[in-house]
């Protein structure tokens, strides 16, 4: 009998083809986060909620994060990432369709923890995958996906402008996201890669795992990034619109200024950090993230706050896919739970920043929440120098 074999090109795509898969994976992930970002003053107008209030009830989408940290490593490690990144992002986009569908508080609470959860669960999974593709091409490479990531979240904001200049409701515009973001992920799901790379099979996979002292400082890192991070994906365009006093076409522009130079700084954050090395790196992106958040706050006028906003972007840009790559480099334990524990930590950040800048505005202003958010920037630029690299 004659045995037909296919050619290792032809049953295995190439790391070039892996690496423009799970690009697009992320390119979607960020399109359905950002699309959410830029109705929250939609939504905010639509149910009445305060600031404090909005604070409050954003903390909810966090929580749901949180949730999945437990299980995501461990289930990325029994399942394989492939098959948990493609169930995740297809229930991240009809996660947002039930955030469209929400027309009371505690409907909108009750979709943002699930839009967490599956967000989360999500991103350890496309991580994992980022960091088998990483190895194959023996580069750093993490930043670039997560410059992918931001570059869609400007390509959201832009819609989100333009659906709100035509002032269609949130709903048909979640709708007409996700019906994109299921088909980019049905494009993409025979050419990721089928294997996570593995430690050996005496390695246990635990259902959790606490970061080991190098984990915990990347961690920790991570943390203060994200805090930064979600004060402009959650309160960029009501600073804008209660403190800038922009108008109403110039709401989104320091979101918009902001995710422009997060996804630029990005594709250049791998070629910087192999130039000038890991801590140089994070040391400047803390005192950028510092410099552009006071500017922001002490001269709240168009202008500045634009150029604040931009300077904010290129300051956070690298921490997180920088973070997460040397994460995945651990060799205790497994790439999938490594990232667990790294963001464990770090999601604490989005759990108790949007809440905490509401909170903190509620009794005082906008203004003083940002301030105390630029002393994170500056936490990081100090913790930056013990780390090796």
């Amino acid at each position: 009998m004659l045995t037909l074999r296919l050619p290792l090109a032809v049953s295995r795509p190439p790391r070039q083809v892996y690496r423009v898969a799970v690009g697009v994976l992320f390119f979607l992930m960020g399109l359905t986060f950002s699309t959410w970002a830029s109705r929250i003053p939609t939504i905010q107008q639509q149910l009445g909620i305060s600031e404090a209030r909005l604070g409050l009830l954003l903390l909810a989408a966090p929580v749901g994060s949180m949730a999945s940290l437990p299980v995501a490593g461990w289930l990325v490690a029994r399942l394989g990432s492939r098959r948990v990144v493609l169930g995740g992002i297809v229930g991240y986009a009809l996660g947002l369709v039930a955030l469209g569908l929400a027309q009371s508080v505690p409907l909108l609470v009750a979709g943002l923890v699930l839009f967490g959860f599956v967000s989360n669960l999500s991103n350890i999974a496309v991580n994992t995958q980022a960091v088998g593709v990483e190895q194959l091409h023996r580069k750093s490479i993490m930043a670039s996906f997560h410059g992918l990531w931001s570059l869609a979240g400007f390509a959201g904001a832009a819609l989100g402008a333009l659906m709100i200049g035509q002032q269609v409701a949130p709903l048909p515009h979640f709708v007409l996201v996700a019906v994109l973001v299921v088909a980019g992920v049905a494009v993409c799901s025979t050419s990721i890669r089928p294997r996570d790379a593995s430690l050996g099979a005496d390695v246990k996979v635990p259902l959790f795992a606490l970061p080991d002292k190098s984990l915990l400082l990347l961690g920790v890192l991570a943390f203060c990034s994200m805090i930064c991070e979600g004060a402009m994906f959650d309160w960029s365009g009501v600073y804008f619109r209660k403190v800038v006093h922009a108008e109403a076409a110039w709401v989104g522009a320091g979101y918009t200024a902001f995710m422009c130079t997060m996804a630029g700084g990005r594709f250049i954050a791998d070629g910087f950090a192999h130039r000038y090395g890991l801590r140089r790196t994070l040391q400047l992106s803390g005192l950028l993230t510092a410099t552009g958040l006071l500017l922001s706050v002490a001269l709240p006028a168009l202008p500045t706050a634009i150029l604040g906003f931009l300077l904010v972007g290129f300051g956070v840009s690298s921490v997180v896919p920088l973070v997460y790559g040397a994460a995945g480099r651990s060799t205790t334990m497994p790439a999938s739970v490594a990232l667990a524990a790294v963001s464990t930590v770090g999601f604490l950040g989005f759990l108790f920043g949007p809440p905490l800048i509401g909170i903190v505005a509620g009794f005082t202003s906008l203004r003083v929440s940002f301030s105390i958010i630029a002393g994170l920037g500056l936490c990081v630029a100090a913790l930056a120098s013990r780390v090796k690299g």
